[in-house]
């Protein structure tokens, strides 16, 4: 018998939504499945990927006048694949929501031929949307700095002033992610000169921790006004539950207003300051890839043209000949 989905949970009621014939849905219950408990990817990418494959699903059914199945999805030619883009464009998406949107479908059916349930053969063929070259936009050492020291004066009540501290500590200290900050339970508080983190795909990395952040951590859990066990999670709300990661966006916007920081100044800024700093005091790449638990090293190369930008900069601005003008 084909095992149901379950249909209670949020990814599972966003399928239910979806018009496809029944082997196109069942076989996307079990690519869900698989999704969650095999690969282990996180909430986020879940939701998205399935919101990608939903509204690849919508635009088959459309183009076809019913609801397709696994026969359509098989059949689906070069043409079909660069209409949906063509219609996503259309509605507005960028290039990068385009990529996005076209790496769900890409998984979708990649597993679907892998299992051996249909090949498309015409997914492989589909590039990309060229994207604009984005480099990180960290924040300089000074406004880093004083975003971990300011925060702690933004709310009334001391001990979650801690909390505050110690979070945005732990992404510029140890180049956290925010959701690998807001997963650590009270056992993973850092206690030595290095912390286990759990990133992307559930992988672990060891990064070290500087004296001042564990401080930091150590103040705001001898301030905490609630029981911390633990397997609970290390980080809390006001109310007692997990902290919700919009209080810490809630927190550096209010920064930019009291310190003048750029818009770019966000949770995720204070990581890409982490990379930056280091890079530019002379850490090696390899290095920063490990501590950022990036699979890439492309990924981590991105750090090299801040840098290089952040040089020219400084050349501009102090070298005699390129202050000169008219030649």
């Amino acid at each position: 018998m084909t095992a149901t989905p379950d249909m209670a949970s949020p990814s599972a009621e966003a399928m239910a939504g979806w018009p496809a014939a029944a082997d196109l849905r069942d076989a996307a219950g079990r690519w869900r499945a698989w999704l969650e408990d095999e690969k282990r990817v996180s909430p986020h990418t879940l939701r998205a990927y399935l919101g990608d494959v939903g509204r690849f699903v919508g635009f088959l059914s459309d183009h076809l006048g019913r609801p397709p199945g696994l026969n359509d999805l098989s059949a689906a030619a070069l043409a079909d694949l660069r209409a949906f883009q063509s219609r996503r464009a259309a509605g507005g998406a960028g290039a990068a929501t385009r990529a996005r949107g076209l790496s769900g479908v890409r998984n979708f059916l990649t597993h679907l031929d892998r299992i051996g349930v249909l090949h498309n053969a015409a997914i492989g063929s589909l590039r990309n949307p060229k994207l604009p070259k984005r480099l990180p936009r960290p924040l300089a050492v000074a406004d880093a700095l004083a975003a971990v020291d300011t925060v702690a004066t933004l709310s009334d009540e001391e001990w979650i002033g801690q909390r505050d501290r110690a979070l945005l500590f732990l992404l510029y200290g140890c180049g956290l992610r925010l959701g690998e900050a807001l997963g650590l339970t009270r056992r993973e508080a850092p206690a030595g000169d290095t912390l286990v983190v759990t990133g992307k795909g559930r992988k672990q990395r060891m990064v070290p921790v500087l004296p001042a952040v564990r401080e930091a951590v150590d103040a705001y859990i001898a301030a905490c006004p609630f029981p911390l066990p633990a397997g609970g999670p290390l980080f809390l709300g006001a109310r007692g539950g997990p902290l919700n990661p919009a209080v810490a966006e809630r927190q550096m916007r209010q920064l930019r207003v009291v310190l003048g920081l750029p818009e770019s100044a966000t949770p995720h800024a204070l990581r890409h300051s982490f990379a930056t700093h280091l890079l530019a005091g002379g850490g090696d790449l390899r290095t920063i890839q490990e501590l950022l638990g990036h699979a890439a090293l492309s990924t981590t190369q991105r750090y090299t043209g801040v840098d290089a930008e952040r040089l020219m900069t400084v050349y501009a601005d102090a070298h005699p000949r390129a202050r000169r003008t008219g030649g």
